[in-house]
């Protein structure tokens, strides 16, 4: 075996590590669901322990996809992006097959799996946030110079957005067009050029959202609930009343009075009251503060990638902070009366088969990037190891042979985060990763900036 071939062996002997921060909060949120789920369910159905003990079946699922995806390797994940796009179709679609899709209070957002109903845009999410982030790393030049590359996606989205329509879920198709956008700006997109579709899309969302009858009553309960507190206004004044009466420290986990059959979706997309009740003002900013480390450290390790010039994980790790971060947003903002009431459910926290599945492995998808990130950390920090010893070995040579020669000492081009700096093996790992562009000049994402 040839020096280059042990060299290479020896890389790719190395392991890297999964995040100790963003382990830690996903814990953390999962196991302050599971407490809040049972306090918040006990009066939900005959058997008080009936929607805990799904929640623990759930969450036993989710931790067996999440400890399934942080096996997977990413370019394995990336290698299957069309068929995911695809699957995204098939699943809005199979809502609507006679026999298999469910309909529940005139919606059709599920399909029938045997033990449980499947809500299909759970899965969309995850799925699409994927092909998103290997079209960023295939088109990332095109996307900031070509209007046909930036509008792919949004056709896209379109599409997907006009299938949930017709179930209908505006708020997931509201979550996804923001994932779209906010994805498209990283990967670096022409601002100037992203303001067109944006003047176009927010006009058409708020037909849309008046168009139908339930939404605009909606609208119009969120801004004076107490005008119909029995009818359009009763859940968010309820809500607010759950609120309003844990002040500071809460009224004991267990005490709440507005779950007793007050509160509608008390376990699922009401939960927050609940703790606000039950935790009061300092529990909710505990939960606040989870999200607030949980979507900042998926930023922070997608810069991170980012910089390791590892793309597709950085798309992936902005794309799922972008959705876990959004959707506790406005969660939250509907238990607190600062958003209109939508149907979306507190992420690790509220009771529900489909969210805490997807969910789960998204994390599990999160957590792999950090590991593969700290792998790559500590196999070019061994490369640059090797490197810096064969130069010491090959000046040690030359003067013992009495022969003058020059070894070039350390340069900017050495900097830790500059691939150049290694041989031509870590140049080619690091280049692995990179898109396949037609275009010439690399255009590395701006993160937003203007072009």
């Amino acid at each position: 075996m040839n020096d280059s071939a042990r060299q290479a062996t020896r890389i790719d002997d190395i392991q890297g590590r999964l995040d100790p921060w963003l382990l830690a909060v996903v814990l953390a949120l999962s196991s302050l669901g599971l407490v809040m789920v049972g306090s918040s369910s006990i009066s939900q159905h005959p058997d008080p322990f009936h929607y805990l003990t799904r929640h623990l079946v759930f969450l036993a699922g989710g931790l067996v996809l999440a400890v399934w995806a942080t096996r997977i390797e990413l370019r394995t994940v990336e290698r299957y992006n069309q068929l995911m796009l695809l699957a995204c179709f098939v699943l809005l679609l199979l809502v609507f097959v006679p026999g298999l899709g469910v309909s529940v209070k005139g919606a059709h957002r599920w399909i029938n799996v045997g033990v449980s109903n499947f809500q299909v845009v759970e899965a969309v999410k995850v799925l699409f946030i994927i092909w998103l982030a290997s079209y960023l790393v295939r088109f990332r030049d095109e996307v900031n110079a070509t209007w046909i590359a930036m509008l792919k996606p949004l056709v896209v989205v379109a599409a997907l957005v006009g299938l949930l329509l017709l179930q209908p879920d505006f708020g997931s198709s509201s979550l996804l067009l923001a994932i779209t956008a906010g994805l498209l700006v990283l990967g670096g997109v022409n601002m100037p050029r992203m303001f067109l579709p944006v003047l176009i899309g927010l006009p058409a969302l708020a037909f849309i959202a008046v168009l139908e009858p339930y939404r605009m009553r909606r609208l119009t309960s969120f801004m004076d609930p107490w005008a119909d507190p029995f009818n359009s206004g009763y859940q968010l004044t309820n809500a607010l009343m759950a609120a309003g009466r844990g002040e500071w420290l809460g009224v004991g986990l267990g005490s709440s009075i507005q779950k007793l059959s007050y509160l509608p979706e008390a376990h699922t997309d009401f939960i927050l009251a609940v703790i606000a009740e039950e935790l009061g003002f300092v529990g909710v900013c505990a939960i606040i503060a989870l999200y607030a480390v949980l979507v900042g450290r998926a930023f922070w390790i997608g810069l991170q990638c980012v910089e390791m010039r590892r793309h597709f994980s950085a798309y992936l790790a902005f794309g799922i902070a972008l959705w876990i971060g959004l959707q506790s947003f406005v969660s939250i903002g509907v238990n607190l009366g600062l958003l209109p009431t939508k149907g979306l459910t507190l992420p690790l926290i509220s009771s529900g088969g489909s969210s805490v599945l997807m969910t789960c492995a998204a994390m599990g998808l999160l957590l792999r990037v950090s590991y593969e990130l700290e792998r790559a950390k500590r196999q070019m920090a061994r490369l640059r190891g090797d490197a810096a010893r064969e130069d010491v070995h090959a000046e040690t040579a030359s003067i013992a042979g009495g022969r003058p020669h020059h070894v070039a000492g350390p340069t900017s081009a050495s900097a830790p985060n500059c691939p150049a700096a290694a041989p031509a093996f870590a140049r080619k790992r690091a280049d692995s990763g990179r898109g396949t562009s037609r275009l010439q000049q690399r255009i590395e994402p701006t993160l937003g900036g203007m072009a």
